[in-house]
C-alpha cells in the first residue's frame, strides 16, 4: 500500500507522476533524452543500463518496466535482459556496453567509485565522452527514479505481461508521448 494516496490503477512511477504532474513532465523529458532520443548508443543499450542499475537497487517496478522496454527494442530478447541483470560480463553485448555497465554499477554504489581507469577502459573499448557522460547520468537518474518509486511504496505488480505490453508502448512512443495517457494536459495540472 502506498505511503500517500496515489491515483489508483497506475503502477510504479506512473502513479507518483499522476499525483504530481508538475514534476512528472521534467522527469519524463529527462528519460526521453537519456533513453529514447537520438544517440550513438541504441535505445536498447541505454534501457539495459537503466535496467541494470534498477536491478542493483532492487526496484522491482523499474527493473521490470525498463527490462521490458529494453527487450522491446532488442527484438523481444528477454533472455538477454535477464543475463545482463545477472552477469553482464558474460552476456552477449559489446565490450563497450560492458565497460559502460561497469561504470554504471559503480555510480549506483556512489559516484566517487568511478575511477580514471574505468573511464579509460571504456574509451579503449570505443566509448565516447558523450556515452560515458550519459551512462553516468542514466545510472544517477535511475538511482533517483528507483528511490522515488520505492520511497512512496508505489504499487508494483508482478504481472510480467503488463510490463511487456507497457514496454512496447514506451519503446514505440517514448516517455513524453507515452505519458500522455495518464497525465493531465498542462492546463489541467493542479
Amino acid at each position: 500500500m502506498p505511503h500517500i494516496a496515489l491515483p489508483e490503477g497506475l503502477p510504479g512511477i506512473r502513479g507518483a507522476m499522476a499525483f504530481r504532474p508538475e514534476t512528472a513532465m521534467p522527469l519524463n523529458e529527462l528519460a526521453e533524452i537519456l533513453l529514447f532520443g537520438p544517440h550513438s548508443l541504441t535505445p536498447g543499450e541505454r534501457e539495459l543500463i537503466a535496467t541494470y542499475v534498477s536491478s542493483l537497487n532492487d526496484c522491482h517496478f523499474c527493473q521490470s518496466i525498463h527490462g521490458a522496454i529494453a527487450a522491446a527494442h532488442l527484438d523481444g530478447d528477454e533472455e538477454l535482459v535477464r543475463r545482463v541483470k545477472a552477469d553482464f560480463q558474460h552476456a552477449s553485448i559489446s565490450d563497450k556496453l560492458k565497460a559502460l555497465l561497469l561504470i554504471s554499477g559503480k555510480v549506483q554504489r556512489g559516484g566517487k567509485n568511478v575511477t580514471p581507469q574505468d573511464v579509460e577502459q571504456a574509451r579503449s573499448r570505443g566509448a565516447t565522452d558523450v556515452e560515458i557522460h550519459d551512462a553516468v547520468l542514466i545510472a544517477a537518474a535511475f538511482c533517483m527514479y528507483n528511490r522515488y518509486v520505492d520511497g512512496l511504496a508505489t504499487m508494483q505488480p508482478r504481472d510480467e505481461a503488463m510490463y511487456r505490453e507497457r514496454g512496447k508502448i514506451v519503446a514505440r512512443e517514448g516517455y513524453v508521448q507515452g505519458s500522455k495517457a495518464y497525465l493531465p494536459s498542462p492546463a489541467g495540472a493542479r
